[in-house]
C-alpha cells in the first residue's frame, strides 16, 4: 500500500512496453509502496518492463498529508487503483506494502478477495501501541482539549499532524478482525526485522497467528527501514509475489 492520500501517476505518450493492443495478454503488475517517511505521502505509476518481463515500480511524490489513522479509507483509495489497472488488463499479482502501507493492504485484502499475494513488510498489528513515543504523554487529553497535536522531529521541525478525527480511526482498525477475514485462497507474506525499532518484531508473531494462509520470516538485525539489508528484503518480496506455474492436472490411466 501506498502512503495517503494516495494518487497514482501515469505517462501518456507510454512506450510500447506499456500498451496494450486489444487481445494483448495481461501484463504482470505489483503495486508497491510504504507507510509513513517523514510526511512523504507515496504513489506509483507503471515503469518499463524488465529483462525478466516484469513491471517495475517506482514511489512517487504526491500531494496530501500524512494521516495517523485513515486506513478504511487508504484500503479504498487502493481498490481505486486496483480496479483501474485490471481494466488497463494489468494482471494485478501482488500487493506490497510497508510500515502502516503493511496494514493498509492486509485490510485490503480482508474486504477484497481478488489479488492472489499479499507482502506486509514491518505492519503493525496493536495499532493502540507506539502512540505515546510519536505524540508524546498525555496525548489522549491533549488532543480532546485542541483537536489535534503537530508531531515534530528532534530538531523542533514539523512534520505532520494528528487530527482527533484521525487518532479515533486508528484506535477503532481492528486488525485481529481483518487479518482472520482474508481469503485462505489469498498468499500472504509478513517480514519483520528482528531488531525493529519502531514496530516490534512480536507484532508479526500476532499476524502469522491469525492470517490462515501466512508465512513469516524475520531478518535477522534489520531495523524498520532494513538499512544493510536491502537485498536479502529485496529477494524475500520477490522470490514470493513472482508468478507460480499452475501444476498440470495429473493424468490416471484409464481402468
Amino acid at each position: 500500500m501506498l502512503g495517503s492520500p494516495l494518487e497514482a501517476h501515469y505517462r501518456t505518450g507510454s512506450p510500447p512496453a506499456h500498451r496494450l493492443d486489444s487481445g494483448a495478454r495481461l501484463r504482470p503488475l505489483k503495486i508497491n509502496g510504504a507507510g509513513l517517511r517523514p510526511c512523504v505521502p507515496l504513489a506509483c505509476r507503471p515503469c518499463p518492463v524488465d529483462a525478466d518481463g516484469e513491471i517495475a515500480q517506482v514511489p512517487r511524490e504526491s500531494e496530501g498529508e500524512f494521516q495517523c489513522g485513515n486506513y478504511q479509507k487508504e484500503a479504498e483509495d487502493l481498490r481505486s487503483v486496483v480496479s483501474y489497472l485490471s481494466e488497463q488488463k494489468y494482471d494485478i499479482i501482488a500487493l506490497v506494502g510497508h510500515s502502516k502501507g503493511g496494514n493498509a493492504v492486509l485490510l485490503y485484502a480482508s474486504m477484497y478477495p481478488d489479488v492472489p499475494a499479499i507482502v506486509n513488510i514491518s505492519g503493525r498489528f496493536a495499532l493502540e501501541h507506539g502512540m505515546e513515543g510519536r505524540l508524546g504523554k498525555n496525548f489522549i487529553q491533549r488532543i480532546r482539549k485542541d483537536g489535534y497535536i503537530d508531531v515534530r522531529n528532534r530538531k523542533g521541525e514539523f512534520e505532520y499532524r494528528v487530527t482527533e478525527e484521525s487518532l479515533r480511526d486508528r484506535l477503532s482498525t481492528d486488525t485481529l478482525l481483518s487479518s482472520r477475514s482474508i481469503s485462505k485462497n489469498c498468499r500472504v507474506l509478513t517480514v519483520h526485522g528482528s531488531k525493529d525499532e519502531t514496530v516490534p518484531a512480536r507484532d508479526a508473531l500476532m499476524f502469522a497467528a491469525n492470517i490462515p494462509n501466512h508465512e513469516l520470516h524475520i531478518v535477522a538485525g534489520a531495523n524498520h527501514w532494513y538499512t544493510g539489508h536491502e537485498q536479502e528484503l529485496t529477494s524475500l518480496v520477490l522470490d514470493f509475489i513472482r508468478p507460480r506455474p499452475r501444476a498440470p492436472p495429473s493424468l490416471h490411466p484409464k481402468l
